[in-house]
């Protein structure tokens, strides 16, 4: 299972994490390929194309069945193709810093679940989490790696329990820094972006 991409020129062949944007449901690569330069702070990007295609141009991660509730097999296997990817094209030993909105942003919470020593930090953007048990919870719940989760007080379009979800599996499985921002809804705004690049730069220095 192949994934499209757009990224910046320095990928591959560097020590320092890429920046991986992974887009919602019904959009592209290109969606987020704008916030790369943006959040980063000066390290690679690459923004990816989920797999599974909706109509021309558009693209999911896995179908929705019960919304907040996905079936963990479908999100097991786009999260295996976002690994052959980063394998692939980056390298077998690259270290990741996965960027999510929506629907991405539960696939980037599935890479820190899965392989969490190649996760330097993750971002969540008006996401949620998978709630089927993953590989790595518990070295998580030990480690406490360092996760931003950004979200709306505005935003319907992810189910409630998930937000519960998502509320209580966190901070017991991270050093968590989240911000909730008045008034936005299902989206991001630049106050967000500030902080997510913030996070960025802070989250990629050793402690």
């Amino acid at each position: 299972m192949s994934l499209a991409s757009v990224r910046s020129s320095d990928t591959g062949g560097t020590a320092a994490p890429t920046v991986l944007l992974l887009h919602g449901y019904g959009s592209s690569e290109q969606d987020l390929a704008g916030l790369g330069p943006l959040v980063s702070d000066g390290l690679p990007w690459a923004s990816l194309r989920a797999p599974l295609a909706l109509r021309t141009g558009a693209s999911a991660w896995f179908a929705i069945t019960t919304p907040g509730s996905p079936d963990p097999e479908p999100v097991v296997e786009a999260t295996d193709a976002i690994w052959g990817w980063v394998d692939a094209e980056l390298g077998p030993d690259a270290v990741v810093l996965p960027v999510g909105f929506s629907q991405g942003g539960l696939m980037a919470t599935q890479l820190l679940r899965t392989r969490p020593e190649r996760v330097a930090a993750t971002v969540v953007l008006a996401g949620f989490v998978l709630g089927a048990d993953q590989p790595a919870d518990d070295v998580l719940a030990a480690a406490r790696p360092r996760v931003f989760w950004g979200r709306g007080t505005l935003d319907g379009v992810i189910a409630p329990h998930a937000i519960e979800r998502t509320e209580a599996w966190l901070p017991q499985h991270a050093t968590l820094t989240e911000r909730v921002y008045p008034g936005l809804g299902h989206g991001v705004h630049a106050d967000e972006v500030a902080d997510v690049r913030a996070f960025v730069a802070t989250a990629t220095v050793p402690s």
